[in-house]
């Protein structure tokens, strides 16, 4: 297992930039938090807390595609900077609003969610320029397993802070961590010697067209596929997320959520690890049913159709349940940037973001109408529901082979440091793969 690890840091530089690159959306899960407690003391209202936060989300779901179509044009060093000063900005002036003006908060946290510092974008567009072959396939693994490490640790730290400071410290603290996180990733771009996107002809390079009328990348019927294919995953397991809570909560004991949702993540975190080191290229529609198969385990577990006498008894099925969550999201995320164009994986991945945005803001009315119709149960089943949808969809998905530019070195030319390199891997294995 460690083997295929190894390969992977052995790559130059590529330790830095995933360190920053993940770095760089720690705050991202702990944002609702410090917004909701922010507005809520300012208000007294969740409802209104609820706005504001959904205008962060809304704000970031805008600006995915945006932010990774000049991910693909401009120095990626220099765009991080420049959103992570806005950014940063934006959350400063929410945070020091006074209680009488928190309607100001809704059009300011829309603003500033469009300049989200564009790191998951600019890591996930540069992964394929440094790896090739299972070297690349342990790439995405990595880093959907370390992304499960964030959706624990980054909750947990907005809590903390917030216990201990109010919503105003906690959300100074999280857009100070975003700031870093992105001026960290940006140098870390320097070094490397990968500031800048694929060069581009001037007729738009990969995409055959002219760069001011290019069609929007889901014009391709594939590309909208597997966007579809993400919205609808995350929206089934971010469902999950909120019954745990809601569960939780029925039993007066809310911090069983916490505790239930990281043996959730943990057996996402095994499954990646594994899937790391797996052979051959991944069976998409395998794992996804697999992800969709977890969630049909729990419905039968839950009340009203069964009361344990503790939530603890169904976390070994929650471990299980999660295994396959983060091998899913490593297959897709990869396929998308087999479906682009070199020149756009930028704008690709920031497509994929809004996906994700948008699965989760289609979770949480969902899934609390289904509570509240019929229980912990039906919530989840409408999860497991949501999740085979998306696994029937990726039967569609075609293999689509690499194009020779993607185990080439990189082609966005050397920073005053010289690129270092890449690391080649000979093909996959023709054998069987998960």
């Amino acid at each position: 297992m460690l083997m295929s690890y190894r390969r992977l840091f052995a790559v130059p530089d590529v330790g830095s930039l995933l360190f920053w690159s993940l770095a760089a959306r720690l705050h991202i899960g702990g944002m609702p938090i410090a917004v909701t407690f922010l507005v809520a003391d300012w208000t007294g209202s969740y409802a209104l807390a609820g706005m504001v936060a959904g205008g962060l989300t809304v704000g970031t779901a805008l600006g995915g595609p945006i932010r990774g179509r000049m991910a693909d044009r401009q120095p990626n060093d220099r765009l991080l900077l420049v959103s992570a000063v806005v950014y940063g900005g934006g959350l400063t002036a929410m945070a020091m609003l006074p209680a009488a003006l928190w309607w100001a908060a809704v059009p300011l946290a829309v603003f500033t969610g469009v300049f989200q510092p564009p790191a998951t974008q600019i890591g996930r567009a540069l992964w394929p320029r440094l790896t090739s072959g299972p070297v690349r396939q342990t790439m995405f693994a990595a880093e959907a397993t370390l992304q499960e490490l964030l959706f624990i640790i980054g909750p947990l730290l907005a809590a903390m802070v917030v216990g201990f400071g109010g919503g105003r410290t906690g959300l100074l603290v999280l857009g100070a961590i975003a700031c870093t996180g992105a001026v960290g990733f940006a140098l870390a771009l320097r070094r490397a010697g990968h500031t800048l996107p694929p060069r581009t002809s001037e007729t738009g390079g990969g995409s055959g067209e002219p760069a001011g009328r290019r069609r929007s990348l889901l014009t391709d019927a594939q590309v909208l596929l597997v966007i579809c294919v993400i919205m609808l995953m995350v929206a089934g397991l971010g469902s999950i997320d909120l019954a745990m809570v809601a569960w939780s909560r029925e039993l007066g004991t809310p911090g069983y959520a916490g505790g239930l949702m990281a043996v959730y993540s943990l057996g996402s975190l095994v499954g990646g690890l594994i899937a790391g080191t797996l052979a051959g290229r991944p069976r998409i529609p395998r794992r996804a049913f697999g992800t969709a198969a977890g969630a049909l385990l729990l419905v039968p577990l839950l009340p009203p159709v069964l009361h344990l006498p503790t939530p603890w008894l169904i976390g070994p099925v929650l471990f299980v349940a999660g295994l396959a969550i983060a091998p899913t999201v490593a297959a897709v995320t990869e396929r998308v940037g087999d479906l682009a164009p070199p020149d756009r994986r930028g704008e690709a991945y920031g497509w994929m973001t809004t996906a994700t945005t948008g699965g989760i803001s289609l979770a949480s009315p969902l899934t609390g109408w289904l509570i509240d119709l019929g229980g912990i149960a039906l919530g989840v089943a409408g999860a497991a529901a949501l999740a085979v949808l998306g696994a029937l969809l990726t039967l569609g998905m075609k293999v689509r082979r690499p194009t020779a530019g993607d185990a080439a070195p990189p082609t966005g030319g050397p920073s005053p440091a010289g690129p270092r390199g890449t690391a080649e891997s000979p093909p996959p294995p023709s054998g069987p793969s998960a």
